[in-house]
């Protein structure tokens, strides 16, 4: 890789350190071309994106950004997992760990919070984003829903009486 590969890969590392919602920072060392390209796969099918480089210019990227503080979490073969929504790439990375012993989740960070393994896993528990606006628009549609009925019943019990004196009517 010459100078400006090295300078066109950091600034594109720096960007993604200051535009995505997570970081997730794993070793893959003993991962197979096809566990790779699974786990790239999974990740895109969740939204998210991995990234292997070098950790010298993965250090280089971090400078000036909010996620810095997880600098020291590159050592060794590491790869980089991030995502806009908070959970899609701890999700995909924890539930991909746990059928593959070769992928060991180092940490991360959450904004300027910086996350240990425990906190990728917490994080991955959680609902996805597009999860908690169904479970909100489920919240908002319920009431709407019950308030519609009450207000037909009424209507409902009138003609169901209008209804019982014209049968009645009939029959007589």
């Amino acid at each position: 890789m010459d100078r400006a590969e090295k300078s066109e890969v950091v600034a594109t590392l720096n960007e993604v350190f200051r535009t995505t919602g997570i970081v997730v920072v794993a070793r893959y060392s003993g991962l197979t071309v096809a566990d790779m390209t699974a786990l790239r796969a999974r990740m895109r099918e969740a939204g998210a994106k991995v990234r292997v480089a070098k950790n010298r210019l993965v250090k280089r990227a971090l400078e000036g950004t909010d996620v810095g503080h997880m600098a020291d979490l590159f050592t060794g073969p590491t790869v980089i997992a991030y995502s806009s929504d908070p959970v899609a790439a701890p999700k995909v990375a924890v539930e991909f760990a746990k059928t593959n012993g070769n992928l060991v989740i180092l940490g991360g960070a959450f904004g300027q919070t910086n996350l240990g393994p425990d906190g990728v896993t917490a994080l991955a528990a959680l609902p996805s984003l597009d999860e908690l606006r169904a479970q909100l628009v489920g919240l908002v549609v319920t009431p709407a829903r019950r308030i519609a009925q009450v207000v037909a019943a009424p209507a409902a019990q009138i003609a169901r009486v209008v209804d019982g004196h014209a049968r009645k009517g009939e029959a007589a």
